[in-house]
This record gives structure tokens, C-alpha cells and sequence, in this order.
């Protein structure tokens, strides 16, 4: 790693509020795959982490609706979870931190956008969240999604922000006994960098809803959305 990466890290400590005792995960945290395509092959990059980071997020959110909001039903605090571990709320947080500025990409990645497409700084959060409970363990990770998703937490508790369609669905279909869901991807197009993912909702094996979205888990947002619609569900 030379002196320009390690100033650069450096830097984005002081944004995030945390000083690494393993500079290597933050570099990994930082690091998209198209970048490490054009390099060394050995060069870590953060998918692997993403896939953490999606888990210890969820686990700290749960946590803390779980002793805050000891009024609301399973069902309540389970629309708020994924209110708030979703892309959109990533997103959001990414442009807070700045994460774009920082993260390694390919030239070609970067050319088309990629330090602003919601997907790549989505992907690095939960990246940055599973290293710094890999180097600080859960209450560091806890400290910097407390602080840096507040507004987010607050807002999603108070229903000012956007629906999940998706466990509301769930949910509604569960509780009248209406049958079963099944989301079927009906077609994947577009290069990695940008696709585009068309998802219909089946229940009790007929179409109800048809979504589109720029990954799978939008694309069935948009499909429960159109299924409650055909359904004359309302969210309320």
C-alpha cells in the first residue's frame, strides 16, 4: 500500500470517526472488485465483507428497535428493519461519509459513474461496518451505525420515510391466510455495472405484481408494491 492510499485512509478515519488497529480491512472495505480485476489477483476486495456487513447491521438494528420499542408487534419492528437495512438507507449514508471518494474502482468503473451509483456505496457501507467489527467488535460497529444512521433509525421509526412493500405484504397475506408468495426473476439484463432486474410476485401460484429495479431486492419492492395495488391492499 503506498503513502498516497495510506493518507487517504488516514483522511477517512477522521470522517468516520474511527482509527483502525488493521489499516488492511479498511483498505479491503474500500476496495471494488472491478478494481482488483485490472490488478493483482491476490488483492482483497470487499464482496466478502459486504456479506458480513449486511449481518452484523441487521443484528445491531434489530437490537436496538428490540429494546426501544418495547410497544411494537414483531410484525411493526420488522418493517422498520428493513426500512432501514435496505440500499436506499445505505445510500443515503454513503453520500454522509463521503465513502465514494475514497473507494478503489477500475477506471472503466469510475468513468460510467460508479463513485455515485447507489449499489457500489450501498455495498460499501455494509463493507466498512463488517471491518470495523472485525477490528473493534460489535460495539465500535454499533457506535458508528448509531451515529451515522440516526436520522435514518428516527425517521424510519416515525414513518417519514419510504414503505416497505415488501413485509407488509407478507405480513397481510400471512395474517388473513390468503396463501403463499413466490417472487420469480422474470429477466436479468443491462452489464454488471448497471442492470436492470424485471421480478413478478405470484400468489398461490398466479401473477399478481410485476416490479423493475436496478437489483433484485428493488425490483421486488416494486413488485409488492404493484401486487398490493391489484389487490386493493393499502398500506396503512
Amino acid at each position: 500500500m503506498d503513502d498516497k492510499r495510506l493518507r487517504s485512509l488516514y483522511e477517512f478515519e477522521d470522517i468516520i470517526r474511527y482509527k483502525f488497529s488493521d489499516i488492511k480491512l479498511l483498505n479491503t472495505a474500500l476496495t471494488h472488485s472491478s478494481y482488483v480485476h485490472g490488478h493483482d489477483s491476490n488483492y482483497q476486495y470487499n464482496e466478502r465483507l459486504e456479506f458480513l456487513g449486511d449481518s452484523v447491521l441487521s443484528m445491531i438494528i434489530s437490537f436496538y428497535l428490540f429494546n426501544n420499542l418495547k410497544d411494537m408487534s414483531e410484525g411493526q419492528m420488522t418493517r422498520i428493519r428493513a426500512n432501514i437495512v435496505c440500499e436506499k438507507s445505505l445510500f443515503i449514508t454513503a453520500r454522509n461519509i463521503k465513502i465514494g471518494e475514497y473507494i478503489f474502482l477500475s477506471k472503466g468503473e469510475e468513468n460510467t459513474g460508479g463513485r455515485k451509483r447507489a449499489s457500489i456505496l450501498a455495498d460499501a457501507v455494509e463493507a466498512l461496518i463488517a471491518a470495523i467489527y472485525l477490528d473493534g467488535g460489535i460495539q465500535r460497529a454499533e457506535a458508528f451505525v448509531l451515529y451515522f444512521m440516526k436520522d435514518i433509525i428516527e425517521s424510519s421509526i416515525k414513518n417519514r420515510i419510504f414503505n416497505d412493500y415488501k413485509s407488509f405484504l407478507q405480513e397481510h397475506v400471512q395474517k388473513n391466510n390468503l396463501g403463499t408468495i413466490e417472487y420469480r426473476l422474470l429477466s436479468e439484463k443491462g452489464p454488471d455495472h448497471s442492470k436492470e432486474f424485471q421480478i413478478a410476485l405470484y400468489l398461490d401460484d398466479k401473477p399478481v405484481g410485476q416490479g423493475v429495479g436496478k437489483s433484485k431486492k428493488d425490483a421486488q419492492q416494486s413488485a409488492a408494491k404493484a401486487a398490493m395495488s391489484s389487490l386493493g391492499i393499502k398500506n396503512e
